[in-house]
């Protein structure tokens, strides 16, 4: 008889522990956000044993997809999703999608130039050349005014760039999109772009690792990524002309202003931000939730989960090299989740 009662109760999603009823949330989507996520979800748990959490990290074109056919009950990106988008989740699903940033990261660029070991610096119109194929040796004069003192071999550039759907791309051709009019006209922003040039990696892990075998290449991967695995990248020039490596102040110093400017919505961009000491590849990563949720258990558990998440969870983010969330923003999301019904 316990057998029978244990195998109804997983087909309607729960399982039991102790004679309790415990909530099963599955997500899935961005790999940007997944060390945090993963250790906010392991906490989360272990504070509130009734909620377990399933995040698959597959990027964030695969957790908008599975947002759209209903087979999470949240998903997780790092570009918001399109007018078109929210529309045709709201014609599929009945129902529309909210946007909760929950921590803020950057993408760096990461190289293997052979005979050269110090740290280049990247002016926009370089990385927008090269992810164009209008320059296409590490010599370019673009790359070696930037980089004085510097011996850059006449080698040809190899480009690597992912192959999946990626909010680590999004974050990447937002930024080039703003640094070059070419590049907004030709290729513009998205979560997977048409590559004038280049090799494809899946994930940061294939990205990195095309780069680490590949003589004279260039890629860009997540800025936890490239610390945890001891992944060498460049400074970039921002918006005021400095160039800066990535760093948590820079992030920070990005997102200052949108507190102010954040629509109702939280869809923003922060790449290229104004300010002297804004990193320029910096963003928020969303958790996309529907504004309807059916079942009252799960519903519960989400609203309180996003709550904790963007109070409490802030709490871990430096430790993971992530930046914590600006006050009012938090503020104004508190109020946001009570418009999940």
């Amino acid at each position: 008889m316990k057998k029978i009662l244990l195998a109804v109760t997983l087909l309607l999603g729960f399982t039991v522990t102790a004679g309790a009823q415990t909530v099963l949330l599955n997500a899935a989507g961005a790999t940007f956000p997944y060390p945090i996520y993963s250790k906010w979800f392991d906490v989360y748990h272990t504070q509130h044993p009734g909620v377990q959490i399933n995040y698959q990290s597959i990027g964030s074109g695969g957790g908008i997809r599975q947002l759209m056919a209903g087979t999470v009950d949240f998903g997780a990106s790092d570009g918001p999703m399109t007018d078109d988008q929210i529309k045709e989740f709201r014609d599929k699903r009945g129902t529309s999608v909210l946007h909760f940033p929950t921590v803020l990261g950057a993408v760096v660029p990461t190289y293997n130039v052979e005979g050269v070991s110090g740290e280049l610096n990247f002016s926009q119109k370089a990385l927008a050349g090269i992810y164009l194929g209008t320059i296409t040796k590490w010599n370019d004069p673009e790359i070696a005014r930037t980089n004085p003192g510097m011996k850059l071999p006449s080698a040809d550039i190899v480009v690597i760039h992912r192959s999946d759907g990626s909010g680590t791309t999004y974050i990447w051709t937002d930024f080039l999109s703003k640094a070059s009019q070419d590049w907004k006209s030709k290729v513009g922003n998205g979560t997977s772009v048409n590559w004038p040039v280049g090799l494809g990696g899946k994930g940061n892990e294939g990205v990195s690792g095309l780069v680490k075998q590949t003589p004279d290449s260039i890629g860009y991967v997540e800025l936890i990524y490239a610390l945890q695995n001891n992944i060498p990248f460049g400074k970039v020039q921002n918006a005021a002309g400095k160039f800066l490596k990535a760093s948590l102040e820079g992030v920070t110093a990005a997102a200052a202003g949108a507190a102010k400017s954040m629509p109702d919505d939280f869809r923003v961009s922060i790449t290229n931000a104004p300010g002297a000491t804004a990193y320029p590849i910096s963003s928020f990563t969303w958790v996309l939730v529907p504004s309807r949720i059916p079942d009252a258990a799960k519903r519960s558990a989400i609203k309180d989960l996003l709550k904790w998440m963007i109070t409490q969870g802030q709490s871990y983010n430096e430790a993971l090299s992530y930046s914590q969330l600006p006050k009012p923003i938090v503020a104004r999301e508190m109020n946001a989740i009570s418009l999940i019904q």
